[in-house]
């Protein structure tokens, strides 16, 4: 349904490094550089940063909401720690989350430019 999304950065250079460091972490990798935009993906660039320099910061309630699918927990929380690591915020440190359904595990972070960026795994699929 959905070919590819993007979210808008202040600075191109530093959220490229920070989600080639996150996004790293989920086996989705930088495939191609413009001058105002990169794409991340897997076998083509499903998800892309693009430069938008005079966005203001976003407040806690706003913004949009991407989640990303990961195979497993400890890849969830290995996402939530390299995001911290490069300079991303905790929205939600990685557990289950049982609102969202029977063995939903997730993590969410926000980007330096206030996007909120979520992994997910299922606990159930993976002990099927």
């Amino acid at each position: 349904m959905i070919d590819h999304v993007s979210v808008p950065v202040r600075d191109l250079a530093a959220a490229t490094r920070f989600y080639e460091a996150v996004l790293g972490t989920l086996g989705i990798l930088k495939l191609e550089a413009r001058p105002a935009t990169v794409g991340f993906g897997k076998k083509y660039p499903e998800f892309w940063i693009n430069l938008r320099a005079d966005t203001p910061a976003l407040p806690d309630s706003f913004g949009g909401h991407i989640c990303f699918r990961a195979r497993s927990t400890d890849l969830v929380d290995v996402f939530h720690a390299a995001a911290l690591k490069a300079g991303g915020v905790s929205d939600g440190a990685p557990g289950l989350r049982p609102q969202h359904g029977e063995g939903y595990y997730a993590a969410f972070i926000r980007d330096p430019d206030g996007n909120r960026i979520e992994a997910v795994t299922f606990t159930a699929a993976e002990r099927a």
